[in-house]
């Protein structure tokens, strides 16, 4: 059973509880498959692959990760089948209480593409603050803070050009958070964007919430709105069911079959072309996904 979080790590997340709510558990778009391993020595291994239902591609990765907690210390390494090499250094509590570092970089060997970026993330009762330096691309500084008190919430972000000499985007979000609500209001890509959500839980077995999004840039008027539910049969199994007001029906069902199993399948119905008998393109989709952690 999810809550809502009392001051979430960074602007993005207010909503989270809503967010998680309308958009995880629904593996319709293709077949995924996980499985996570944890050596005595403190190393993680995770492989995952997707094989999408659309183009039929498989794309995966193989990860490996380092942690030692107790130093503050995380390092991890990815390889991914588009031949992308990436790496992650974290450091936490290790300079300042409260304070991470974070050193993030990929490679593209084929085309010599590469990327850089260096998070600090300081969190204190009340306020999380963070800042990211994109090295090879502007480069850009990207800064957030969220301030939480008494329920209330407030999180800004802007990222300033540091070639061109100008901020690039900016972006604010408010909101409030009881202990079984959050309602939570964004807007978005310089204000032009603005998203209202809404996350309720009505008892210790059902979750529901709901999404309107409006976009003044776009070329179709009107407001998009999403609604879902989540329902636990049991302490192994869950149902989910959203809607939007497109008319895709979308359900989920999710089963832990023994401690480290967890099957989820997904489905995707467009109600408003049930009755096509050869339909222009894939009105329906189904998949599943299944992950295994020893």
């Amino acid at each position: 059973m999810s809550l809502p979080q009392p001051v979430p790590p960074s602007w993005k997340d207010l909503g989270k509880s809503s967010n998680d709510l309308l958009t995880k558990d629904y593996p319709f778009f293709g077949t995924a498959l996980e499985v996570k391993s944890k050596t005595p020595s403190g190393v993680t291994f995770k492989v995952a692959g997707l094989r999408d239902s659309k183009s039929q591609a498989i794309n995966g990765d193989i990860e490996a990760k380092y942690s030692d907690p107790k130093n503050g210390l995380a390092f991890t390494e990815t390889w991914t089948t588009s031949n992308i090499l990436k790496s992650q250094l974290e450091l936490e509590n290790y300079l300042a209480k409260g304070l991470k570092l974070d050193f993030s970089t990929s490679l593209v060997p084929d085309s010599g593409s590469k990327s850089a970026l260096v998070n600090l993330v300081y969190k204190q009762s009340g306020v999380h603050t963070r800042g990211a330096l994109d090295v090879f691309k502007g480069p850009t500084f990207t800064t957030d803070t969220v301030f939480g008190r008494d329920g209330f919430l407030f999180g800004a972000e802007a990222a300033y050009n540091v070639t061109e000499g100008k901020i690039s985007r900016y972006a604010a979000a408010v909101g409030y958070n009881a202990p079984e609500y959050a309602v939570t209001i964004h807007g978005l890509n310089n204000l032009n964007t603005f998203s209202a959500s809404y996350y309720h839980r009505v008892s210790s077995d059902v979750e529901a919430g709901a999404k309107a999004v409006y976009d003044a840039k776009s070329t179709t008027s009107g407001v998009a709105l999403e609604v879902g539910t989540k329902a636990y049969l049991d302490s192994a199994a869950f149902v989910k069911a959203k809607i939007n007001n497109a008319g895709v029906l979308a359900l989920g069902y999710t089963q832990t079959l023994r401690p480290g199993v967890k099957a989820s399948f997904g489905l995707a119905l467009d109600t408003q072309r049930l009755n096509d008998i050869v339909p222009a393109g894939p009105a329906h989709k189904v998949g599943a996904s299944f992950t295994f952690e020893v």
